[in-house]
């Protein structure tokens, strides 16, 4: 009776929200639904376990369960997913409570989720779904997760009964899983053209199995590439499941299996993302590597991480970044420094406000490798946001930048913003900030430009 009472409650609370926002409310009906039946995902019915994969780690789980979805859908499988981002447990019951009947029942082929890492045992618990695909575990929301070593223990052996674990060939922590997992699936990037290595004066990281030395013969992203334990041994096999090889990157290109694949969208991180995709719609969903070419096509990333805005003759081009890892500050980086051009580079790393306590972070820039950015021809470095912005300076200074090569301002003013962009001569300018100051931007551009317009 329970479970009756929870699931009309979410409808009713559904359906209102769809009323009034459609894009909003993706963990609300789950989280007050769940008030009344704690155990309410437990209790939807029609449900394989066999049919149900569980999408966690720390970089990539959105994209990758996006395009998972569309890819199965556009070789016309039913699936029932949290498309919106929603990951805990409330978000979980929302999405059931939308496509279940007034009996609690759902229909679907697959079931695909995007799990919060450090829940995933918790939801696992109510939901025992038989497949889970780990992206990477790495730093990320240390106010909330510690240290990446703390998620691990979270997670490893935690899931109850057989799990088919998809697991990534190149990230140490997550290769680690194939010590509990009752069947692995192995997925990797080869060596490309952005591949690279750091000094050994660079933060290293301790082997997940053993504490000793893991050495990285190389990175295709920052944490994740080719690896070794010098002590024990842990290493990424020779051999891998899904491998995407033959990477081009002026022509938007890899290849896996023998097979060319189109890349939506071409930075290296995206690539462990697309094998990834491949290997769950090949093993989990039984669909032919040749019929997922065509969904590369036609995919279209949910708050896509790039984009373009013109401004007087000048290309401001935004990597919109989770500052919560250096992983994906280093790749930005690396994108950067791949242009030769000359160019000016905006960096707004920020307070993080999301969870309270807030706090300010400074040391995510200090495990980055700054190097072939600022050998990549600079014009002027803009470092704003309150706080944060003297240690991005500082960052730029001890990587041997000329302090007049840096101009700081501590505030997010967008008005402040574009005067700094008005004062290069590069019409080619990198920006990293909040996606909300970018909303700013195009909204000023939109409303009549700036104020010396």
């Amino acid at each position: 009776m329970r479970f009756y009472l929870a699931l009309y409650f979410a409808k009713i609370i559904n359906f209102l929200i769809n009323i009034v926002d459609k894009s909003r409310g993706s963990n609300l009906s789950g989280q007050y639904a769940m008030k009344i039946d704690p155990l309410m995902v437990k209790h939807f019915k029609g449900i394989n376990p066999d049919k149900v994969l569980f999408i966690t780690g720390t970089n990539g789980k959105s994209t990758t369960n996006n395009l998972i979805a569309h890819i199965f859908k556009e070789n016309h499988k039913v699936v029932v997913s949290n498309l919106e981002g929603a990951n805990l447990i409330y978000g979980v019951a929302t999405t059931l409570s939308k496509a279940a009947s007034l009996t609690g029942r759902v229909k679907a082929d697959y079931f695909i989720f995007e799990t919060d890492e450090r829940f995933l045992p918790i939801i696992h618990k109510q939901l025992p779904a038989k497949n889970v695909l780990i992206t990477n575990l790495q730093k990320d929301q240390v106010q909330r997760n510690g240290d990446p070593d703390f998620i691990f223990r979270k997670l490893y052996g935690k899931l109850d009964g057989e799990v088919r674990y998809f697991l990534n060939n190149d990230e140490p922590r997550t290769k680690a899983f194939e010590d509990v997992a009752s069947e692995i699936v192995t997925y990797g990037v080869e060596r490309h053209r952005d591949s690279f290595t750091k000094p050994d004066s660079f933060p290293g990281m301790a082997c997940p199995k053993c504490r000793g030395k893991i050495h990285f013969n190389y990175f295709n992203n920052d944490g994740v590439g080719n690896f070794v334990c010098q002590d024990c041994g842990h290493r990424s096999n020779d051999r891998v499941d899904y491998l995407a090889e033959n990477i081009d990157f002026d022509e938007k290109t890899f290849t896996l299996d023998g097979v060319k694949f189109n890349m939506p969208y071409d930075m290296p991180f995206m690539i462990y993302n697309y094998a990834a995709a491949i290997a769950i719609a090949k093993e989990f969903g039984g669909i032919n590597i040749s019929d997922v070419v065509k969904c590369f096509n036609s995919f279209e990333n949910i708050g896509g991480r790039y984009e373009v805005l013109d401004y007087k003759g000048k290309t401001i081009k935004y990597m919109r970044i989770k500052q919560e890892n250096p992983e994906t500050l280093q790749s930005c980086i690396n994108i950067m420094a791949q242009d030769k051009e000359e160019k000016m580079v905006c960096l707004g790393l920020c307070p993080l406000v999301d969870i309270i306590p807030h706090y300010t972070n400074t040391f995510y820039a200090f495990d980055c490798d700054f190097s072939e950015l600022v050998n990549s021809g600079v014009e002027r470095y803009y470092c704003f946001s309150p706080y944060v912005c003297y240690d991005t300076a500082n960052r730029l200074i001890y990587e041997g930048v000329p302090e007049d090569m840096i101009h700081i301002r501590d505030n997010e003013e967008v008005q402040d913003l574009f005067d700094e962009i008005d004062q290069v001569k590069t019409d080619n300018i990198y920006l990293i900030t909040w996606l909300n100051t970018w909303d700013k931007m195009k909204d000023m551009l939109r409303k009549g430009g700036t104020e010396d317009e």
